[in-house]
């Protein structure tokens, strides 16, 4: 009896061929509980191969379980070796809005997708990572290979706590730093810190969706502040509330793209401590700004209250998946704690990288040439949606980031509107999806330009203009 096909041409070893073929035969239950199987050399002659490939197969099935040896009467299939699957079939999973990330088929790879967020990613300095990546490798003590400390290693928080000094104006320690798994985590970890039991929070509205699902925590509850186009607007903030958290991106609000002017940031801090209350300063991507050097940050105003997130997902790569918290000395460890009992610590090797990219001046001289090229795509983005759209549009956020948002005077961007625009192969986001009061930003669209080429937004722009037309 043949019991399987052997294809000496394919790549897979003919013993492995003979093991999987039973062992599908057996979970399907083709080969019964308790049948005799040939014996080694039946089996062997009959295939053609070698006894060895047979025995092989059969040692290998015989460790896991599927068959026996029974002494003096031959190999046997087990018993309860049988897969039965008699569950329905499971649903299909719910589409996610994330989903429209990643192409999926030709067309979506040929679709020119605004995303916001994305740096240029085949600008990353590959060659120059893989140099030190090999060097920290090389050199690297034995102890680096191990567990690390939750807070991150000491090398990468020294660098980073000298660098955020020089640039952004950041007052802090070394070991007021906490390094996370990206900016996300650094978010999560400090609601899970600051909101216990009955909790207020106040947010700018709009900003990004992602926030209002991590500040969202059982008893807490969200309080959304209008912004303008100079962030939030802080004469609007309530009086008769005590909120634990105050979530703000004061170097360039996301989305609108505006930077709160020192008049709202002292409000804001003399607000803060009236209140007793928490300031978490998200600064993502504010080293690009384009009209002046970066702003300086909130937190170097008032260190004791304000919580400070930075990322090098917009900087660098989101590929790396570093961020860090900067934490008044009240909160350090009770949030090495936490991040402990969350994923134990971030990657030590590419913390080691990163410390030596950053202390030999590389990441200020990537800054420098990124800054150069992003002005140049927002110009061109700018320009593009001024010549095809001329007066209907007012441009917004445009000094910093990679990123700006366009206001039309005679359009209101329905998901019926949307669907349209995608349909007719370009990706654009609306406003709308990160705001509170949707109503008022219906006509607003956020358009990405770290990761496109001119070609690209300009054809972007075509398609969307063509869109538009038909309704």
């Amino acid at each position: 009896m043949t019991w399987t096909v052997i294809d000496r041409d394919s790549g897979t070893p003919l013993f492995r061929q003979l093991y999987e073929s039973f062992r599908s035969r057996i979970l399907l239950g083709e080969l019964k509980e308790g049948e005799k199987l040939p014996s080694t050399r039946e089996l062997a002659s009959s295939l053609q191969v070698s006894r060895t490939v047979v025995v092989e197969a059969y040692e290998q099935l015989l460790a896991e379980g599927y068959i026996e040896g029974r002494h003096g009467s031959g190999t046997f299939v087990s018993e309860g070796a049988r897969l039965r699957l008699d569950t329905p079939d499971a649903p299909e999973p719910e589409p996610s809005f994330r989903d429209a990330w990643q192409p999926r088929s030709a067309d979506d790879r040929e679709r020119i997708d605004f995303r916001h967020g994305i740096p240029a990613l085949d600008r990353f300095p590959r060659k120059l990572w893989g140099e030190l990546a090999r060097r920290v490798c090389a050199d690297a003590s034995a102890e680096a290979f191990g567990y690390g400390r939750p807070e991150g290693r000491r090398e990468l928080r020294g660098v980073l706590a000298r660098y955020l000094r020089r640039t952004r104006g950041v007052v802090c320690e070394p070991e007021q730093l906490l390094v996370t798994t990206g900016a996300t985590q650094a978010i999560s970890l400090i609601a899970k810190l600051l909101l216990k039991g009955r909790s207020d929070v106040l947010i700018e509205d709009p900003i990004t969706s992602d926030i209002h699902t991590m500040l969202s925590l059982p008893d807490t509850r969200l309080h959304p502040i209008p912004v303008d186009e100079s962030g939030m607007i802080t004469r609007l903030l309530p009086p008769d509330i005590l909120p634990k958290l105050i979530y703000v991106t004061p170097s360039h609000q996301f989305p609108i793209g505006g930077v709160l002017p020192i008049q709202r940031r002292v409000q804001l801090i003399q607000y803060a401590a009236a209140h007793g209350s928490y300031i978490v300063e998200d600064d993502y991507d504010s080293e690009f700004r384009y009209e002046s050097a970066p702003v300086s940050s909130l937190q170097g105003l008032d260190p004791d209250r304000v919580v400070y997130i930075g990322t090098f997902s917009k900087i660098l790569s989101p590929a790396l998946r570093i961020g860090y918290l900067i934490l008044p000395r009240p909160l350090v460890q009770a949030a090495r704690d936490l991040k402990w009992l969350t994923d134990l610590h971030t990657p030590s090797l590419e913390q080691l990288i990163l410390s030596e990219f950053i202390e030999e001046g590389h990441l200020d001289r990537h800054i420098a040439k990124m800054r150069k090229l992003y002005r140049k795509r927002r110009d061109f983005l700018i320009r593009q949606l001024l010549h095809v759209f001329g007066d209907r549009v007012k441009l917004l956020g445009c000094s910093t980031g990679i990123h700006l948002v366009a206001e039309f005077s005679d359009i209101e961007f329905t998901s019926e509107l949307l669907s349209g625009v995608e349909e007719n192969g370009v990706k654009v986001y609306p406003v709308a999806v990160h705001a509170f009061r949707k109503d008022v930003q219906q006509r607003r669209l956020i358009f990405g330009y770290g990761n496109l080429t001119e070609d690209q937004m300009e054809e972007g722009v075509r398609r969307l203009n063509a869109s538009l037309r038909k309704y």
